[in-house]
Parts: structure tokens; C-alpha cells; sequence
């Protein structure tokens, strides 16, 4: 998979497409918190990422229907092996030592990620 770069607008434009799967222009400003971004805003923000393949429409007359081409969990998980990378210089156990200690984590919720980790182990 190609690296996936978005800026912090079109992040939060993907959470609209990726909690709606398929919505309109008309929709997608509905959905944006006040103060909404103007309509042109959004076009822009949806021809950039289009052109990143990021993003898809179905045309319907005059209206585009959009959706997202890229699903949230490989973005995340892309974003989150590149921060591992700069971070940690690509060493998960780096990232999981410095993750714990400054996570301010429960016991309890130190023992759920134990029982997450052992259950990777055991597959």
C-alpha cells in the first residue's frame, strides 16, 4: 500500500465519509461542526483527495454521491507504522516500552493489553 498522506481538513472530511460510507455534497456540509467550512472548501478538499485516490463518487444526474477508497483501519494502520518509523526507528517493542510507561495505563488496563498481546502469541 501506498503511503497515505492527509492534511488535518481532509482527515476530518474522511471521518465524515468513513461514518457515512456514501453521502452527498449537501449531506457532507450538514454534517460539519459550526463554524461550517464554505462549499467550495469542501469541493476543493474533495478534488484533492480524488486525485489522491482517496476518495470516489457515483454521479446521479447532477449530484455526486461520495465514498472513501481507502478503508479507516489501513489508514490508521499505515499512520501508526510510519509514526513507528520516525518515532522508534521501526521497533514496535520501542514504541510499546515508551507507550506503557507514559500512558499513565490502570493496572487493569495494563492486564487487558497483556491479554491481548498473549493471545496474539497464542495464534
Amino acid at each position: 500500500m501506498k503511503e497515505i498522506k492527509l492534511t488535518d481538513s481532509e482527515k476530518d472530511l474522511m471521518e465524515i465519509l468513513w461514518d457515512k460510507e456514501k453521502v452527498f455534497m449537501k449531506d457532507i456540509l450538514d454534517l460539519y461542526p459550526e463554524p461550517k467550512p464554505a462549499a467550495t472548501t469542501v469541493a476543493t478538499l474533495l478534488k484533492r483527495m480524488q486525485n489522491k485516490d482517496l476518495v470516489g463518487y457515483t454521479l446521479y444526474g447532477n449530484s455526486r454521491e461520495y465514498y472513501p477508497k481507502v478503508a479507516k483501519r489501513d489508514y490508521f494502520k499505515e499512520e501508526m507504522t510510519s509514526m513507528i518509523d520516525r518515532f522508534f526507528n521501526s521497533s514496535v517493542t520501542q514504541f510499546a516500552s515508551f507507550f506503557t510507561s507514559n500512558a499513565k495505563m490502570s493496572q487493569k488496563q495494563l492486564k487487558e493489553l497483556r491479554e491481548i498481546i498473549d493471545q496474539q502469541i497464542k495464534q
